[in-house]
């Protein structure tokens, strides 16, 4: 397949500078609910202006351009190596450009590698499925927010959360009220319920995949996720904290098997620039790229999607 590097530096261009459509008609919103002449209005009418200049100009909608978290999907034919070469490279061309800055940080001696790349940096998730295109999918997560996303083990005595749905409602609020402004709110939080310490953040950064506007297929979770947006709100953090009605855009849940012994409720945590972008391209190269993720659930069995 042709091209991929050319399609990837793509991508990562339009995640940097281009916030999704559902997430800037959230802060629209947001805008419209604050009182004129708050901190908080102002605070969000700044944002607004910059996703326009960020857009019109192709440059990064915050100078943190995160970690670089891709989900690709790809048919048998082609070897992940080939895909993962692609995407190295196009990371290091983004990042020549200014699309992205160079984030890949050694924990061990502090040095910076200056190319955006590094030990499993950026982060690549492979999936087949039985179709012949590839689906790359890239989310960028900025690390300010990243500091704020928690964990919690149920039953917590201090919030009086027990080990069912209401107890994960007060860890999610605990972990809202928590971060206050230093996530960069209005922020996005995706909620993993279950699983072990790993695989429920993966599952509660997943959860940041989804459309604002989509519904949950389980109707409980999709119960929690509304009443969770609406108490969240009713924090008055509100933008970058200076009080208000808008702290959260969206609250997203999943949830996978556990073991009886452990009951984790995990938090990832997203900035308003909620940045990500897709692409699907064709066996012959040619290229789509989606105003929103796809939905990647197109296969009932979990490592095969098509």
């Amino acid at each position: 397949m042709s091209n991929l590097k050319t399609h990837f530096v793509e991508l990562l261009r339009r995640a940097s500078t281009q916030l999704p459509p559902d997430v800037t008609a959230a802060l629209k919103a947001g805008y419209q609910r604050e009182p004129p002449g708050t901190a908080a209005q102002t605070a969000l009418a700044t944002i607004l202006k910059n996703i326009k200049l960020s857009r019109k100009n192709s440059t990064p909608l915050c100078q943190d351009t995160g970690t670089n978290i891709w989900h690709v999907y790809h048919p048998q034919n082609i070897c992940q190596c080939e895909l993962e070469q692609a995407i190295r490279e196009a990371t290091l061309e983004a990042r020549n450009r200014a699309y992205l800055r160079p984030n890949a940080v050694d924990p061990i001696t502090g040095l910076n590698t200056g190319t955006n790349l590094g030990i499993r940096f950026p982060v690549i998730s492979f999936y087949g499925w039985k179709k012949q295109s590839v689906r790359a999918s890239v989310m960028l997560k900025g690390g300010g927010c990243e500091n704020v996303s928690a964990q919690y083990a149920l039953p917590v005595a201090g919030l009086h959360a027990g080990r069912d749905l209401d107890g994960v409602r007060k860890v999610v609020l605990d972990a809202v009220f928590q971060a206050q402004g230093k996530g960069c709110a209005p922020g996005i939080v995706g909620v993993g319920i279950g699983g072990d310490r790993i695989t429920g953040m993966i599952e509660a950064k997943h959860q940041l995949w989804r459309p604002l506007e989509d519904k949950n297929p389980n109707a409980l979770l999709a119960k929690l996720e509304n009443r969770l947006y609406r108490e969240c709100n009713q924090l008055e953090i509100g933008p970058m904290g200076y009080g208000g009605k808008t702290t959260v855009l969206g609250v997203k849940a999943g949830s996978i098997h556990r073991v009886p012994a452990s009951y984790f409720v995990s938090i990832s945590y997203m900035c308003w620039a909620s940045r990500r972008a897709s692409v699907t391209i064709t066996p012959t190269g040619n290229p789509t790229f989606h105003k929103q993720v796809p939905s990647s659930q197109e296969c009932n069995t979990p490592n095969c999607k098509g």
